[in-house]
């Protein structure tokens, strides 16, 4: 019996530095030379920019609401019919009335992930008017901001033109 263990322990032993040591520091190493803002989460001074941030105020873009728990990932399981999201959507179009923004289907319901950190040129377009009242700034300054993160389409055809929110309020912050 100890000599049909001595082979296997000893490939297992070779398996479990191959495959459990050495490989994932060669791609950690890999990812960290080569990927280094990537393999780090991709953060910036405001946190990172695949996450959606939660910003208040007419001051900032605004991203798409966060789901029930801005925390967690994942949408909500509220269909078409649930009073309670239509009581959100409604309380989303409000507020972004109050501060002058125009809403936009994208603005007042969430994502998919519920973290979704673009949104879409004419969502970004919509509260430029809102964004340059609140900071004093001249609405054609802040409607060409808009226009320089707008982020093509993946080689030119797959999915559409996208604004990352984080990025594009540092650069508003930037502004000042």
């Amino acid at each position: 019996m100890f000599a049909n263990l001595r082979p296997a322990f000893g490939i297992t032993l070779v398996f479990f530095v191959l495959l459990g040591l050495a490989y994932p520091l060669a791609e950690t190493g890999i990812g960290q030379a080569f990927f280094s803002h990537q393999a780090n989460g991709s953060l910036t001074s405001y946190g990172s920019t695949l996450v959606g941030q939660t910003w208040k105020g007419p001051r900032w873009f605004q991203g798409r609401p966060d789901a029930d728990n801005p925390m967690a990932t994942g949408g909500t399981n509220l269909g078409p019919r649930s009073e309670a999201l239509v009581k959100a959507v409604g309380e989303q179009i409000t507020q972004l009335k109050k501060e002058g923004i125009t809403p936009t289907p994208d603005l007042v319901t969430t994502s998919g992930s519920g973290v979704d950190p673009d949104i879409a040129p004419a969502d970004a377009y919509a509260q430029v008017n809102a964004v340059a009242r609140a900071r004093g700034l001249p609405a054609a300054a802040v409607r060409r901001l808009v226009a320089e993160h707008v982020q093509q389409p993946q080689f030119g055809f797959l999915g559409s033109a996208y604004i990352n929110v984080l990025q594009l309020n540092e650069a508003l912050e930037a502004m000042r």
